[in-house]
């Protein structure tokens, strides 16, 4: 089930909603949260919810076991549960691409696995981990019961696609919080405009995108390659950023707070700035629980140098079982190096966010190849595929409808922050602010009164981060 579909937004959200809000007890709407997000998680893929189970038992009882007074127990617990979670992954994310990898190198033919992908499990089990690392360190108790770490590891809102949510920062929430009526209607707004980001502007770039990556190379010449392109990396940041969007909004509804995922991404002036504001839940989890366990930047800048590529090179193998993923990485590691040596700062504001866009929208184009020769093939055309034919004229042509150009303007407006220095300057304003707020709740259940319309026309709808 995914948050942008009519069963979930007119059917499952309302009655979790009431039923949540019926029962007075925290350990019934406990118990509510937890059946109805496993309901959830079946909905697509029932024989998964033992992996869940498997996952959050033994991680339970991996926190109660570093949570010990004896030093050399706790770490020899620390270091399996870690294996632990990491072989899961390994297990049912990256056989194939193990298995593939011996075949090529070794010129082998083993059987591919053929292992279905659990959706949300990179999520889930970064989560987990960060729970008994965090235990370990003394920065969370461990917790009693069972059925509360459950609920932390399964949670509907953010168990698909994040946000990666550390156990420290909901503790609290998950035996005390309360829902009120502002902070329910700022969830709901905020989940509409996550609604909207993804079915107003994600799926309209996803035709986009798709209609030139799925194109013959020898159809696609420069203006639609960049085309593609930038329609792919619009796509990604509405997709990925509604989804956080709609996820921090139900947890409102809820009661729960949730960390914010991004900070307006491409109005970056470096990729370490971008980096700061991409997904920045998961760059989060790799400084505390990779890069400074690794020494950080203390032992000096060889060894700050390699710590940085080894991150960035677990950041793409962490996105798919698949080399394009990891060179994908590995360039904007080795980027980060670069602005280490080379005068960026230094240069004027628009040509540093230029430098960013450019390389992001470039990596981008890596990122959704399906191949690192098809990835390459693309990025060929957008710099030497100056010719004119008849199909490659027609390719571009076709994409260039004006919904696309329309909401490719509104793209490009609202994921720089400009809009929202506004609305907060009205809101803000002791005059207009009140009224202010009114028309943002107006405009939102306008927004998904039009989303709702879009998705009963059985618009294209898949969510790109369910795929990691």
């Amino acid at each position: 089930m995914v948050f942008s579909s009519l069963i979930f937004i007119c059917v499952f959200l309302p009655i979790v909603l009431i039923l949540h809000q019926v029962v007075k007890s925290m350990a019934l709407k406990n118990t509510i949260l937890i059946i109805t997000s496993l309901l959830f998680y079946a909905y697509g893929e029932p024989i998964f919810i033992f992996l869940v189970f498997v996952s959050t038992i033994a991680n339970y009882l991996f926190g109660l076991a570093v949570d010990n007074q004896r030093q050399g127990f706790r770490k020899v617990m620390l270091v399996l549960s870690i294996v632990f979670n990491v072989g899961l992954l390994i297990v049912f994310k990256y056989t194939d691409m193990i298995l593939s990898s011996v075949n090529s190198i070794f010129r082998m033919d083993l059987p591919m696995a053929n292992i279905a992908l659990p959706i949300g499990i990179s999520f889930y089990t970064f989560q987990a981990i960060s729970y008994v690392v965090d235990v370990y360190r003394g920065l969370s108790k461990s917790q009693k019961n069972y059925f509360n770490v459950l609920l932390y590891i399964s949670f509907f809102p953010q168990k698909i696609a994040g946000p990666i949510i550390k156990y420290k920062d909901i503790e609290h929430e998950l035996t005390k919080r309360k829902v009120t009526a502002a902070g329910a209607a700022d969830g709901m707004r905020r989940f509409v405009v996550g609604l909207s980001k993804k079915v107003l502007i994600a799926n309209t770039m996803a035709l986009v995108a798709d209609g030139v990556f799925d194109a013959p190379l020898s159809q696609v010449n420069a203006p639609a390659a960049w085309i593609g392109a930038i329609a792919y990396m619009m796509q990604i940041y509405f997709d990925f950023s509604g989804y956080s969007d709609m996820a921090i909004g139900l947890g409102k509804l809820f009661g729960f707070h949730f960390v914010e995922n991004f900070n307006y991404p491409y109005h970056a002036t470096s990729i370490q700035d971008f980096w700061h504001k991409w997904h920045m839940t998961l760059s989060q989890w790799f400084k505390d629980y990779v890069y400074i366990p690794l020494g950080g930047n203390r032992k000096g800048r060889i060894r700050t140098n390699i710590n940085k590529v080894i991150v960035f090179f677990i950041t793409g193998l962490w996105h798919g079982a698949a080399w394009n993923f990891v060179i994908w990485g590995l360039v904007h590691g080795a980027l980060l190096l670069l602005e280490d040596v080379l005068p960026i700062k230094k240069l004027p504001v628009i040509i540093k966010r230029a430098y960013t866009l450019l390389m992001v929208c470039l990596t981008f184009v890596l990122f959704r190849a399906e191949t690192l020769t098809g990835g390459f093939g693309i990025i060929g055309r957008m710099f030497a595929g100056w010719s004119f034919a008849a199909s490659e004229v027609s390719l571009f042509a076709r994409q260039m409808t004006p919904l696309f150009m329309v909401t490719l303007l509104v793209a490009i407006l609202t994921c720089v922050p400009h809009h929202i220095k506004l609305y907060r300057n009205l809101i803000n304003n002791p005059r207009y602010g009140k009224a202010a707020l009114h028309i943002s709740y107006i405009c939102s259940y306008g927004l998904l009164l039009v989303c709702l319309l879009t998705l009963s026309s059985g618009a294209y709808n898949p969510f790109i981060y369910f795929r990691f």
